[in-house]
């Protein structure tokens, strides 16, 4: 275990070398949908599947982790289990500390420094009430245990290493929108394409969406919550796309050598959203405190800081 307390620091378990994905492809396709950041929210994953079914071609839907979160209702809990494990799917740091507990990762967050303890505790306090729900579901506790903590698929030419955290940890905070801001994580980023030799890597986790061009048309991508809004002032959550072919209502994109990398806006039922989250988590809970002036109206972050240009020079 990492010094830092729970929901600060992860088991060593958690880590992993880039290079690890420098491995042959489970997949291929021509597209590839990712949905990080679900956090047990059906509506969403009702518009998500309702768009990727409506995909032609070969295609895959993959979703890289922490599907569960707000859905401690038993009913909830076992249809979001049963829509994810049918599917392709990466196991989130909450899904892992769901499978294995009593570690003293708490979350298994991995929160930065700059996440006030307040933020840390509360989510401590979800994931194990979160638990006991999922306690009830021993078999499916099972299968989230064996998912894998990072995938490598083909889309078209291109490599594409889907991961929860960053390129070295299930809860790595390096593909964050923070991080990718310095030119230290920017230079921490480009080392990781080489090592893992992809063109794209795809993350979550750090639940703020950004798209971040590099030199030799390589990006990272995170689609921030797939069940949360993501931008100020709105209420759809994001997936991802990567494709051979462009999607023509993306809300926003760049290519990256023979793909085209896209962020999806996935608009479901607000109204019957916030409805099932308050029946959940009512005023005065952990998950209300931290979460529903987001799930209301959306985070401070502007649409226009999430799409970011290759920079100038490489590292």
């Amino acid at each position: 275990m990492n010094s830092g307390g729970p929901g600060r620091a992860c088991p060593l378990s958690y880590q992993y070398a880039a290079g690890a994905l420098a491995r042959e492809p489970q997949l291929e396709v021509d597209t590839v949908w990712i949905a990080g950041g679900l956090y047990g929210n059906p509506y969403a994953l009702e518009r998500l599947l309702e768009l990727y079914e409506r995909e032609p071609g070969s295609k895959a839907l993959v979703f890289n982790g922490d599907f569960h979160w707000f859905d401690i209702d038993p009913h909830w809990h076992a249809h979001i289990n049963e829509a994810v494990l049918a599917r392709q799917a990466t196991r989130g740091n909450v899904e892992t500390e769901l499978a294995t507990p009593g570690r003293g990762a708490g979350c298994g967050c991995g929160y930065p420094e700059w996440v006030d303890d307040g933020t840390v505790e509360r989510s401590n306090a979800i994931l194990a009430r979160l638990a006991q729900t999922a306690a009830r579901f021993p078999a499916a506790l099972e299968e989230l245990a064996a998912l894998p903590m990072h995938l490598v698929v083909a889309v078209g030419p291109e490599r594409v290493g889907i991961v929860h955290g960053d390129a070295q940890s299930l809860a790595g905070w390096g593909f964050s929108q923070e991080t990718l801001a310095t030119s230290q994580g920017q230079r921490a980023a480009e080392r990781a394409f080489n090592e893992a030799r992809v063109r794209v890597f795809a993350s979550s986790h750090s639940c703020l969406p950004v798209l971040h061009g590099f030199a030799g048309a390589r990006c990272i991508i995170n689609n921030g919550a797939a069940g949360m809004p993501n931008f100020r002032g709105s209420r759809f959550g994001i997936a991802t796309r990567i494709s051979v072919s462009p999607y023509r209502r993306a809300l926003y994109g760049q290519r990256a050598g023979a793909v085209h990398v896209e962020a999806v806006a996935l608009e479901y039922d607000a109204a019957a959203w916030a409805r099932c989250f308050l029946a959940q988590w009512p005023a005065g809970s952990d998950a209300h405190r931290s979460y529903f002036e987001r799930i209301a109206a959306g985070p401070r972050y502007a649409l226009a800081q999430a799409l970011r240009q290759a920079p100038a020079r490489a590292a």
